[in-house]
């Protein structure tokens, strides 16, 4: 028997009932089979501060752990100001340091959002996939997964029941884990000075 692959969830939202950890919580009832998804929380980490990365709390010790020991990363963003979360984006900047030990080097990595908008967090998702360049990772490009409206989208029990969502969301899923078996994460950040 293989282990399964593992999938890790970041939610770029602290609140509990959010939209975009109810997303994830939906995306664990439509993984393919011999996957499994587990969701990390935010809230412990700090704010970068370079001058403390050589000696990382242990809340971000665990974070870039849990990062390696995934096959796969799964983001769910909300969208504030036209943007990425601070917490998310410093959740990204805190797991990419110091400089050439980023634990998010060679990882496939699939975004969706939810957002009681219209527009479903169509500029955050943009933003993510910038930095994902720069992070040397993987992403999974289609579909788009952006659940506008999403007092909608979920019932009063936080079930997502758009079928539309639901539709893509397990192909997300699917396309993702195929990524992880077409992409061999490099054993060192690739502008790493050698030794």
């Amino acid at each position: 028997m293989t282990d399964p692959r593992r999938i890790l969830g970041i939610a770029g939202s602290l609140r509990k009932a959010s939209y975009n950890r109810l997303a994830l919580s939906a995306a664990q009832d439509l993984l393919p089979t011999g996957v499994q998804l587990d969701i990390i929380e935010l809230d412990a980490l700090a704010p970068f501060n370079q001058d403390t990365e050589s000696s990382p709390a242990p809340a971000l010790v665990a974070f870039k752990n849990a990062i390696r020991a995934a096959d796969a990363i799964l983001f769910a963003t909300p969208e504030y100001n036209y943007g990425v979360p601070g917490v998310l984006k410093n959740a990204i900047d805190c797991a990419s340091r110091p400089y050439g030990d980023s634990a998010w080097v060679g990882k496939p990595v699939a975004v969706m959002g939810a957002s009681t908008g219209l527009f479903g967090t169509v500029r955050a998702q943009l933003q993510l996939r910038q930095s994902f360049v720069f992070l040397n990772m993987h992403p999974v490009n289609q579909p788009e997964v952006m659940i506008g409206n999403a007092a909608k989208a979920f019932d009063a029990q936080g079930k997502l029941v758009d079928e539309t969502s639901l539709k893509l969301l397990r192909q997300l899923l699917q396309n993702l884990v195929s990524a992880i078996g077409a992409v061999r994460a490099p054993d060192r950040h690739p502008l790493k000075r050698a030794a």
